[in-house]
């Protein structure tokens, strides 16, 4: 049987969720708020949203008992629009990374939110790249995780020129780089310690610029981190075990550098999907639509992140 399905959001991110429902023979119902970008979204798709909005849907359309619902509206309509979707009576929720416009706004919504912690998921593609998956494997193979460094390097030149609604710019550490973050995390393990330093510098719509810190995870592996907007880099992930280190930079792809050797190699592995679809899209929706929370951020960890986000900000 499958499952009543709601998309909220007409945009970039809706039509690659849509291309997976598509392809997975899933019925659903698409919510958009404009004219022109609903237009394009059917152009892309060949599925025609419903246009006016949440609000004027919800004012006539009951949501059925058993409604899964994927949020991904523009970044500051994620935490309204998932609000609604609860108090409507939605049985599960994923909501596009990182569920709010800033931190402040998640941690305002804490109680509400971790009332209903097994229904709401935050979308964190990239635990789900087939990258990942390899890394995992790989690390496994080699007797676990024995330390890890990691990058979130944003090119501060090309946001900088970007129109944006107000507070996102502000924003972009928890907007964009926590998609590293918590990559790097999820890998590792929550830290149980952490020494963090921050800088600012000559941006004017971000406060920090310049990040480093260091510390051991809750599963006893040591971690860096080391990011300055304002100079060259990228994102990162290097994974080390005994045997080798394992490159996830780019983040799709994977190389490895053998002990004793100063080679690193490209290391190829199967990831037809998120060539196929866009990374990580296919198979997070497939483990959101099974129930199966594995991989899953619950909200209820994302708020104990946003404790980990906030230390890596502070002076």
């Amino acid at each position: 049987m499958k499952p009543d399905l709601l998309l909220i959001g007409c945009g970039p991110m809706a039509v690659a969720y849509a291309e997976v429902l598509m392809h997975m023979i899933i019925p659903f119902k698409v919510i958009g708020r404009g004219e022109a970008t609903a237009a394009e979204f059917e152009r892309q798709t060949g599925v025609k949203p419903v246009t006016g909005g949440l609000d004027l849907y919800l004012q006539h359309n009951n949501l059925a008992s058993g409604t899964y619902v994927i949020v991904s509206t523009n970044l500051e309509g994620l935490m309204e629009s998932t609000l609604k979707v609860l108090e409507s009576g939605a049985y599960k929720i994923l909501v596009e990374k990182p569920g709010a416009l800033s931190i402040d706004e998640l941690l305002v919504n804490k109680n509400v939110l971790l009332t209903h912690s097994r229904k709401v998921f935050v979308a964190y593609n990239r635990r789900f790249y087939s990258a990942v998956t390899e890394a995992s494997r790989l690390i496994a193979e080699d007797g676990g995780l024995q330390s890890m460094s990691f990058e979130f390097t944003e090119w501060a030149h090309v946001i900088e020129p970007l129109k944006k609604a107000p507070g996102i710019k502000e924003n972009w550490f928890f907007a964009n780089s926590t998609h590293v973050v918590d990559l790097a995390f999820y890998l590792a393990g929550a830290p149980s310690e952490m020494s963090c330093y921050s800088k600012s510098g000559s941006l004017t719509w971000h406060d920090k610029t310049n990040f480093s810190g260091a510390g051991i995870t809750d599963s006893g592996i040591l971690f860096s981190y080391l990011s300055n907007w304002e100079s060259a880099g990228r994102w990162a992930i290097e994974l080390l075990t005994k045997e080798r280190r394992i490159y996830l930079k780019p983040m799709e792809k994977v190389s490895l550098q053998l002990k004793g050797s100063i080679k690193i190699e490209e290391h190829l592995f199967d990831d037809s999907l998120d060539k196929e679809f866009k990374p990580g899209i296919y198979k997070q929706v497939e483990a959101f639509l099974n129930d199966d929370h594995t991989k899953l951020l619950n909200i209820a960890d994302h708020i104990k992140n946003a404790g980990i986000y906030k230390q890596m900000l502070a002076k």
